[in-house]
């Protein structure tokens, strides 16, 4: 992922602007946040908000104070307090926008969570930082075969080291509870360094490492989304989905996540359908619902006994079946409305946009035709002219 101004090399860091992922504009990274309070002026007297959102590797996103009242930008690296020693991370947010994002994901301003920045990263800071970055992933290749050798059933998704190299945290999915004390004592002894294992969910693995979805877009998890809501087969089923599970699960294994998009204007559209368990009685007979098409307005109808033939009806439709049944005055069948259906749905397929006949180069036309055969007799003709004399 790159942003405008670079492209994306084979190492998947972009190298047109030449910043690995911390240029200005932080397009490069997960979770980019536009600041649109950035070109409006505070009022009078009013102090800046003096508190910075700092994202991580992977989209890890904290807020930190900045004490020391410096000037920082969206890209700035710094570095910050962490324990032990310092981390190093990108601004990603400044100003009034922090405030908002505080109150949202509810982090007060004198929690413990709420960290201090030291300075602005040093050339040395960035070079630690960056030489740490590079042992990550031949650590994880090292990592899972150590836990495979121990049995232990669990995921390595992902290592972090801090800034200063100091501690690694393993990033690790399982389903049940895992013994690791034994690994984190392997990993100290093969790694040299503090080991810190923390679990992570199903999803928050996808978010971290990012993927292609079935859309063909990027993973909402790992580019926007940050709030993980549960999500029910009930979501597919009033969308009148298939329950297939290798279509509506994403790559965390989950049911995706789209699936709650959508859902409140499928369930605004439904209150408008009569309940499907509801039988529609006539003097033909009974008739059960066999289907039903929210897009349409539409609901197919058939008798009991005659399940093969199915009778198109809209809700408005059907609402008068049923209010006349429950008056004790039911309709005669349902044939009558269907047939009022077929009436009104009469289609006209004319060619109203201009397109040309798709057999237009099938059949060559008679003029052009003769009129090659005229030029070929032309060029095959010579003009006779008089015989040159002997004697002359």
């Amino acid at each position: 992922m790159a942003c405008g101004s670079c492209s994306t090399g084979k190492d998947g860091q972009p190298k047109g602007c030449k910043n690995n992922g911390t240029c200005g504009t932080d397009s490069c990274n997960k979770l980019s946040v536009f600041d649109w309070l950035s070109n409006m002026s505070r009022p009078g007297g009013v102090e800046p908000f003096n508190y910075v959102e700092i994202r991580f590797k992977n989209g890890r996103k904290h807020f930190f104070k900045n004490t020391e009242n410096l000037t920082l930008a969206i890209g700035d690296v710094v570095a910050t307090e962490a324990s032990p020693g310092h981390d190093v991370g990108v601004v990603t947010l400044t100003g009034e926008l922090v405030k908002v994002q505080m109150k949202r994901k509810k982090v007060k301003k004198d929690s413990d969570e709420v960290k201090k920045i030291y300075r602005k990263a040093s050339q040395k800071d960035i070079d630690v930082w960056q030489s740490c970055r590079e042992r990550e992933e031949p650590m994880k290749v090292t990592a899972r075969e150590i836990a495979i050798k121990l049995n232990l059933k669990m995921k390595i998704s992902d290592i972090e080291f801090q800034g200063d190299g100091s501690k690694a945290t393993f990033y690790y999915t399982a389903e049940d509870r895992v013994d690791f004390r034994q690994l984190i004592k392997e990993f100290a002894r093969e790694f040299k360094t503090r080991i810190e294992m923390r679990q992570i969910g199903f999803r928050q693995e996808a978010a971290r490492l990012g993927g292609i979805g079935s859309c063909g877009r990027e993973l909402c998890c790992s580019t926007w989304l940050t709030d993980f809501r549960s999500v029910t087969t009930s979501a597919a089923r009033y969308q009148q989905l298939s329950l297939n599970p290798q279509k509506l699960a994403g790559q965390c294994g989950k049911l995706k996540c789209c699936l709650n998009y959508e859902l409140d204007a499928y369930l605004d559209a439904l209150k408008e359908f009569p309940r499907q368990d509801v039988k529609l009685q006539t003097q033909k007979g009974t008739a059960v619902c066999q289907k039903i098409d929210i897009f349409k307005g539409s609901l197919w109808y058939a008798y009991e006994g005659e399940w093969m033939n199915w009778h198109e009806l809209t809700t408005k439709q059907v609402h008068e079946i049923i209010k006349a049944a429950k008056a004790k005055k039911p309709v005669a069948s349902l044939e009558e409305f269907s047939a009022e259906l077929q009436k009104t749905e009469s289609t006209d397929f004319g060619n109203v946009v201009g397109q040309d006949s798709l057999t237009r180069f099938d059949k060559p036309k008679k003029g052009n035709h003769n009129n090659k055969k005229r030029r070929r007799k032309k060029r095959n003709h010579k003009p006779r002219g008089k015989k040159p004399n002997k004697n002359a």
